[in-house]
């Protein structure tokens, strides 16, 4: 089978029929842990339940696009590699810059078993998206030789990673999203190893619609149009603890923060 981009997609990202079973199983832990059958991870309330907000984020596929040695090439044990700023490819490759409105993410890492109160000072993200056609470096047509909207950041004493990057366009039969792995270090994600948490962060719609109006995303604007939350492969089963903050404007850029339980 092939994606979007003209590519065999990985058995694990391959759309909304191959993943409803995951989604299916998915909903029955739900069912049973609110039946008391399983164990939900999150933070304790004051009457000894668990509060939702605080459970371990989601894992989800890294999609058949991660860099990360898994599916091809490995840009995680590259120099250059450990950046904030993810617009302009590093290193060997072709040295493009990717364009759009300006997006700052801020992802704050805490530890789940702590009642998430407890910032994960020295972990690692590894934050990866498409560019503003809908395109994935490395993988992607047209940019295989470049690496951008690609880097690595270890937390500081918050627990917090903060990359600049541009805001992603919406290509065929996915919502809005970043990928993101988190590592218990910076060592163990320069070595491409351990991965401790997989997951994806979901985009507004609202901020969505104002950033595809500008130039350069009319593409986005049509096929944001046949999609939605509650229809998008990834996302359906539940975002609330993935869809972001949004703050800002097309002119000032945006920022986007989200706090990541694992």
């Amino acid at each position: 089978m092939r994606d979007h981009h003209g590519h065999e997609a990985d058995e694990h990202d391959r759309g909304l029929s191959h993943d409803l079973p995951v989604l299916a199983r998915r909903r029955m832990i739900r069912l049973m842990a609110g039946a008391g059958l399983v164990p939900l991870v999150g933070c304790s309330a004051e009457d000894g339940s668990t509060d939702s907000a605080c459970a371990a984020i989601p894992e989800e596929t890294a999609g058949p696009y991660p860099g990360d040695g898994s599916n091809g090439v490995n840009v995680l044990k590259e120099s250059g590699v450990v950046r904030g700023d993810l617009r302009r490819s590093f290193g060997d490759s072709a040295g493009g810059t990717a364009e759009g409105v300006p997006l700052t993410v801020t992802l704050t890492v805490v530890d789940a078993d702590s009642g998430c109160a407890t910032p994960r000072k020295g972990a690692a993200v590894y934050l990866w998206h498409c560019d503003r056609e809908g395109r994935y470096s490395l993988y992607t047509e047209g940019v295989t030789d470049e690496n951008y909207l690609r880097g690595v950041q270890e937390t500081d004493e918050r627990g917090q990673v903060t990359f600049t990057s541009v805001f992603p366009g919406c290509y065929t039969g996915r919502w809005p999203h970043l990928h993101f792995e988190v590592y218990d270090s910076l060592a163990d994600a320069t070595a491409a190893t351990d991965i401790t948490s997989t997951s994806q962060l979901a985009f507004p719609k609202g901020v969505c619609d104002t950033v595809y109006a500008t130039e350069g995303y009319e593409a986005s604007v049509s096929n944001l149009g046949s999609l939605s939350l509650e229809s998008d492969s990834i996302f359906s089963d539940g975002h609330d603890r993935q869809l972001a903050t949004m703050k800002g404007s097309v002119d000032a850029g945006y920022t986007a923060t989200l706090t990541v339980a694992v």
